[in-house]
């Protein structure tokens, strides 16, 4: 019972430990194949004839010349990777414009093309024994193929009939009247699909365009009779035309590959080489392996994704490194009294977590290179105030320090919280977003290159062209998913090689922190103050809808006050905005009827969302309806409690920030979730993001459940976060690896 999987880990011990010829490593890997799915249930024949079969290649392999190295028929192993795949052989210029659009332009990248999926159609049968309706492969000789045409439908049917021993099979092939000449009669072919009753009923059997194959004598069959690599395709070119090129590719310049992995790696992560792991990953061996190659779990998609994450974790070692012996940045004076006298102004103390955080900060401030440091932590955890301690320490050592996110709300709110906590330092902070006039925004920019603004709060009108700065020392990037690549590089050239402190509230899974943030230290403040309850979260589906309002109508009498939040999406914006806007009217004249109802969205004035705001942070306000505009840093301690309309357009990772809006004061709050989506819906990924939230109130358990519903690239959004596109490998499944490879 444990022979196959004896053998299978010998096997691929022996491959991991040492490097073989190409022969050799071939004969180890059918050794594996032959007993790949061989236990006690396979018929006793069978048992037999697998056991000669691996004699014969045990005696292949202890001959005196199995280690004589044949010459590569290739080119050096150092131009395959850049030889232009249209010089390679059987492609030219014209098939290498169809494979530039599947993102092949070498050899290499051919080479490294994964299959999509996988087929089996080894499954070989007589043709007397196949069964309508059932999948299967039979082999035969092509005794007749007649074309006939359809001019007044432009149609052609070629009849090709085979037989064996058992009898006689018609295959049919629409509009492919080139195929009349491989049907040659006579000669024997493989093919493979679903037989189904003709109209003689099951004494004269058909395959309606099967998959084919004719054979040769030499060489193993590529398209029928094995397990058979299915690639993504383009129009023009087929899977069948992939397997064939790949095939001749593997043939001719595979031998010649140079394996980037050092043998000890191979041999400690258990890895096969580089030329045995691309032949198993495009023409596999083992039958009983077809599950776990749809589900690029086998040893060779295990090679090509340890490969991948290696060479990622390498660049960005390097990146790290060069920043590290880059030239002097600015060696900062982290015992200025500033930052003692902005502990004594604040009203708490800091917790552990923020301790430790700022301890690192200040490690990298008090060193002469720059600092590239990320600080992760849940809504709610005390990242801004960390952030504040070190944009105190720049400017205790006469740097200006800027911060930048992502909205005008959260730039106001950040810069009236600031601006009375620095003017107590004797500190001048300045707001620059794109409101206000013309005149205002030059006295802003006049003040920042001048000095006289010691810290500069803004959005992306900090990076245009004309704001200088007189000497930046420490850039605070908050929420940095919400900008572009350009964008941060622009703000970061503002400086002379100024420390970056990059802040997210978006728990990122570590597995995507790795290659996203790789280039970074990453820092987490992991617990949240004292007193801090966790929010209570439901969802109502529309007949509950009432009763959720009722809860809020509680609430608030009860002196608290609650937001009501509205999907704003660019798509259906105009549509979006004016049911927020009917929704805060409706919640006035029907429901809130002695309380006050504002409203705040994204398209008011900068003034006008400065008052709504303030009237709510005062209590003047007890409802606010507002758009995902207070995704971000909005802080209002009374605030119990949160309603979502349609909560199953949000993303998980959006609603775990809109509930961080409330909570943040001692007493229990919750997060009300009006669902369109009924429970019990199967299938249903917006009701699984609703559960995955009532769940948790970790937001690193979220991400993760985020990443696993959502995949990587929609899991960021736009290609700006700069997540790496693999080709074998995947973060989700793979996340062990990466950690290895690391």
């Amino acid at each position: 019972k444990s022979l196959g999987p004896f053998i299978s880990n010998q096997v691929l011990d022996a491959l991991a430990g040492d490097v073989y010829p190409a022969n050799v490593e071939t004969d180890l890997l059918a050794l594996r194949a032959l007993f790949g799915d061989f236990d006690a249930s396979t018929d006793p024949a069978e048992r037999r004839r697998r056991v000669v079969e691996s004699q014969v290649i045990l005696k292949r392999l202890s001959g005196p010349d199995v280690y004589e190295q044949t010459k590569p028929s290739g080119p050096a192993p150092a131009d395959l990777w850049s030889l232009p795949i249209q010089y390679a052989k059987g492609v030219g210029p014209k098939r290498a414009a169809l494979l530039a659009r599947l993102g092949v332009a070498t050899v290499e990248e051919a080479l490294w093309y994964a299959p999509r999926r996988y087929e089996d159609r080894s499954s070989l049968l007589p043709i007397g024994q196949l069964v309508p309706g059932v999948a299967a492969t039979v082999c035969g000789t092509v005794i007749r193929a007649r074309l006939s045409r359809i001019p007044r439908r432009r149609m052609s049917i070629l009849n090709v009939t085979i037989e064996d021993d058992t009898g006689a099979l018609q295959c049919v092939y629409f509009n492919q009247p080139y195929l009349e000449d491989v049907f040659k009669t006579g000669c024997r072919v493989m093919v493979s699909g679903t037989a189904l009753a003709g109209r003689k009923g099951w004494t004269d059997l058909r395959m309606d365009v099967p998959h084919y194959e004719v054979l040769d004598d030499e060489d193993e069959p590529l398209h029928v009779g094995r397990i058979v690599p299915v690639y993504p395709e383009t129009k023009g070119i087929t899977s069948r035309q992939l397997r064939t090129l790949i095939k001749g590719l593997l043939d001719h310049y595979l031998d010649g590959m140079a394996d980037i992995v050092p043998a000890q790696v191979r041999f400690r992560q258990r890895l096969l080489p580089i030329r045995a792991a691309l032949r198993e990953v495009h023409f596999p061996q083992s039958p009983g392996d077809l599950e776990a190659l749809n589900q690029g779990v086998t040893p060779a998609h295990r090679r090509l994704a340890f490969e991948e994450f290696l060479l990622l974790q390498l660049g960005l070692a390097s990146q790290q490194q060069a920043v590290k012996e880059e030239a002097k940045g600015v060696r900062f004076d982290i015992g200025t009294p500033l930052v003692g006298k902005l502990r004594a102004l604040l009203p708490f103390r800091l917790t552990q977590a923020q301790e430790r955080v700022l301890a690192e900060i200040q490690h990298d401030m008090a060193s002469p290179r720059p600092m590239h440091r990320l600080i992760q932590g849940d809504v709610g955890c005390g990242k801004t105030v960390v952030a504040l301690l070190a944009m105190v320490t720049a400017c205790g050592s006469g740097c200006q320090a800027a911060l930048m996110v992502p909205t005008e709300i959260l730039a106001e709110q950040h810069y009236l919280n600031m601006r009375r906590l620095l003017e107590g330092l004797g500190l001048t902070a300045v707001l620059l977003t794109g409101g206000g006039t013309p005149k205002a925004r030059a006295a802003v920019r006049k003040q920042i290159e001048t000095g006289e603004a010691h810290v500069a709060i803004g959005t992306h009108a900090l990076i245009q062209k004309h704001v200088q700065f007189a000497r930046l020392g420490l850039v605070v990037i908050d929420e940095q998913h919400k900008f572009g690549v350009l964008q941060r590089k622009t703000l970061l050239a503002k400086g002379y090689r100024p420390d970056v402190l990059v802040l997210t509230a978006t728990p990122i899974p570590r597995t995507l922190a790795m290659t996203v943030y790789g280039d970074l230290d990453v820092s987490a403040i992991d617990a949240l103050p004292p007193g801090r309850k966790p929010v209570r979260t439901r969802v109502f589906d529309e007949p509950e809808r009432r009763r959720a309002y009722q809860f809020v109508q509680d609430e608030v009498r009860a002196g608290r006050q609650a937001y009501v939040v509205y999907p704003l999406v660019e798509e259906s914006e105009k549509v979006d905005l004016r049911a927020a806007i009917e929704g805060a009217e409706r919640l006035q004249q029907s429901i809130f009827k002695s309380v006050r109802v504002g409203l705040l969205h994204g398209r008011m004035k900068g003034e006008e969302k400065e008052r709504t705001m303030a009237a709510f942070k005062s209590g003047e306000l007890q409802v606010l309806v507002a758009t995902t505009v207070i995704e971000v840093g909005v802080d209002v301690p009374n605030a119990s409690v949160m309603v979502i309309e349609h909560a199953e357009r949000f993303g998980l990772a959006q609603l775990h920030q809109l509930r961080g809006r409330v909570g943040r004061g001692a007493q229990q709050s919750y997060c009300l979730l009006l669902s369109a989506v009924a429970a019990g819906v199967e299938g249903s990924a917006a009701r699984r993001r609703l559960d995955a939230l009532v769940a948790s109130n970790d937001g690193f358990v979220i991400a993760e459940e985020d990443l696993r519903l959502r995949g990587p690239g929609e899991f960021f959004g736009a290609r700006q976060w700069g997540v790496p596109e693999f080709r074998v490998a995947n973060l989700i499944r793979d996340g062990a690896l990466l950690e290895q490879a690391r």
